[in-house]
This record gives C-alpha cells, sequence and structure tokens, in this order.
C-alpha cells in the first residue's frame, strides 16, 4: 500500500514539471513568432541593382589672375612705346593725322588684349633717372593739338579698355572752335589723364628768336596751369621741331621731359628732353601698328596672315642737341 501510495505520487510530480516544460515551451513559441520570418525575405530576382552610397563633389574655387609684377628697370636705358595721335575722326581731307574711331577703339582693344599698362610720365622720368619698378609692358599715349575729338571720341574708348592719356593743348587754341574747353580739360584730368603744353601758338620754334620762344614755351605753361588748375609737366614740341635753345627753353622753363619724335621705344637720360614717340598715322591698319610694339601677345587677337614682328625695338641715335642735364630749374 505505501508503495503504490508513493508511486501516485512521484507520477503528481512528473506530471506537473512537464506542465511547466510545456507552458515555458509554449511562452518562447509566442515570443520567437515576434521576430521577423526568414520567409517573408524576398528572393533576388535574375538582374540585381546595386545603389551605390552618392559620394560628395569637391567644390573648387578658381584663383583670380595674378596681377603681372613690376619689374625693377633703370637708370637710363629702359624700353617704353609712347604714342603719339592728332585726331579720332574721319578725315574730310584724308589726312594722315587722323585717325578713325573704328581703327582706334581696334588699336586700344589690342592693347588692352596684349596687357600693356599705362604708366605715368613722372614714372618713366623717374626710371630714367633713378630707377624705378615698371610694369611688364608700359606703354603711354599722347595726343598733340587738344583737339575736340580726344575729348569727344578717344576718351569715352579708352575709359571702355581701362586706359588713360596724356593730353598736350596749344594755349591759343583752347576754348576755340574745334578744340577742347578748359572744363573739358578738367575733366579728362580728373579722370587720370595727364595734362601738357604744346606751346602757345604752334609755331616751329626752331625758326623764333630767343625771347619769343621763351613766350611759347615759358608763357604758355603759366596760361595753361592757370586756366585748368592742373600741372603741365611735361612738354610737345611743335611739329616735332627743336634746337639748341629751344631744348634750354623748354629746361629752364621747369618741365621734366619733352616729347619729340622717332622710330623706336627705348628712352633714356641722353634723350630726356626729345623722347622718342612713334607717330600713328590714319592709314596704318592693325598689323602695322603692332609692328609699333615692342613686346607681342596672343596671335589670335591679330589677322592670321599677320607677319611675325620683330621683338626688339632697334635704337636710333640721339640728336646731340638733346644732352641737357635732367635737373629743373625755374627761371
Amino acid at each position: 500500500m505505501k508503495h503504490l501510495v508513493f508511486i501516485i505520487l512521484v507520477v503528481s510530480v512528473l506530471l506537473t514539471g512537464c506542465g511547466g516544460a510545456v507552458e515555458a515551451a509554449s511562452e518562447l513559441t509566442v515570443t520567437s513568432t515576434a521576430l521577423p520570418s526568414p520567409t517573408e525575405t524576398a528572393s533576388p530576382s535574375g538582374t540585381m541593382t546595386i545603389t551605390l552610397t552618392p559620394t560628395i563633389t569637391p567644390t573648387f574655387t578658381i584663383s583670380p589672375t595674378p596681377t603681372p609684377t613690376w619689374i625693377a628697370q633703370g637708370p637710363d636705358a629702359i624700353v617704353v612705346p609712347i604714342l603719339l595721335y592728332h585726331r579720332i575722326a574721319v578725315s574730310p581731307i584724308d589726312s594722315q593725322y587722323y585717325v578713325s574711331p573704328d581703327k582706334f577703339e581696334d588699336q586700344m582693344k589690342l592693347l588692352r588684349d596684349w596687357e600693356y599698362t599705362v604708366i605715368p610720365i613722372e614714372l618713366l622720368v623717374k626710371a630714367i633717372k633713378e630707377g624705378a619698378e615698371l610694369p611688364p609692358r608700359p606703354v603711354i599715349i599722347t595726343f598733340d593739338d587738344g583737339d575736340i575729338s580726344v575729348y569727344e571720341t578717344a576718351f569715352p574708348i579708352m575709359q571702355k579698355y581701362g586706359l588713360t592719356g596724356v593730353a598736350y593743348i596749344v594755349g591759343n587754341y583752347m576754348d576755340t572752335e574745334g578744340y577742347m574747353t578748359a572744363e573739358q580739360i578738367k575733366e579728362l584730368a580728373a579722370a587720370g589723364w595727364e595734362i601738357g603744353s604744346h606751346s602757345r601758338s604752334h609755331r616751329d620754334l626752331t625758326k623764333l628768336r630767343i625771347p619769343v620762344q621763351r613766350q611759347e614755351i615759358y608763357q604758355a605753361r603759366r596760361d595753361l596751369e592757370q586756366a585748368t588748375g592742373v600741372q603741365a609737366s611735361t612738354f610737345a614740341y611743335p611739329f616735332g621741331k627743336m634746337n639748341d635753345s629751344a631744348g634750354s627753353q623748354v629746361h629752364a622753363a621747369g618741365y621734366i621731359a619733352a616729347m619729340g619724335l622717332g622710330f623706336t621705344s627705348d628712352q633714356g637720360k641722353s634723350n630726356l628732353f626729345w623722347l622718342q614717340r612713334r607717330d600713328v598715322k590714319g592709314t596704318y591698319d592693325i598689323k602695322q601698328f603692332a609692328f609699333f610694339l615692342p613686346w607681342q601677345g596672343d596671335p589670335a587677337y591679330m589677322p592670321t596672315d599677320t607677319p611675325t614682328p620683330t621683338s626688339t625695338a632697334s635704337r636710333t641715335p640721339i640728336p646731340t642737341h638733346t644732352q641737357y642735364p635732367t635737373s629743373t630749374s625755374q627761371p
């Protein structure tokens, strides 16, 4: 009997343990069904598309074109082309002293495209006398007589290309028909132009007596400065003619330099009062104009049939009557 009771107790314990195990297994099964079923994942198709993670494309900042480095030049012999114009208009009589506005603009554009930089005459004088830093391709652009076309036509064209000039004024022509007024000359000066004297009445100085030369040279400067309030520190010889007495008068009148004529871009102490200028004639095309320039630029800016200009200008003899001291003294 005792054995029977023991057996019943053992079977009850076992049944109770199995029920707990079954309940635990049931709870485990419920918990596991909350996870994604492997059979729910779609099988890959025959063609697989791979999606790449996009990358960041670096952004590059374009550096500005560096400013050309100015180079120390001088003292004495340096190369600076000086261009000479008279009238920027269509000539009514086919005069060589007229350059048409279209041709003039082509020339100014070429100077800009070939990276020429206008410099003041004062800087040129400093480079000649004691040395100075100059841009790689310096140039000076001058206009004789004071014709109204310089103000009305040349001025706006040069502003368009970032260029300035030097206006040489005949004193008795100022404020007369066909020539600039004092107010227009002031406007040029305010825009960065230089103003110089081209004598009082545009007479050939080599044919005048010394007292008359003095009036044409010294008095012309005083009159011009009083009328415009602008300093006239340089002189241009009428007709490009001078002699010993005229050169001495220009120097004594306090001018720092004077403009002559020539066929080269070479400037130096020996011709400080006869600086070499290239006269730009109205008959010249852009290819002939390019021969005046000692430094050439991108040929794409020139016609394809343009011959290759010589790289350097040849020096021409300097007249002996231009040998003057470089100091200036007021008479």
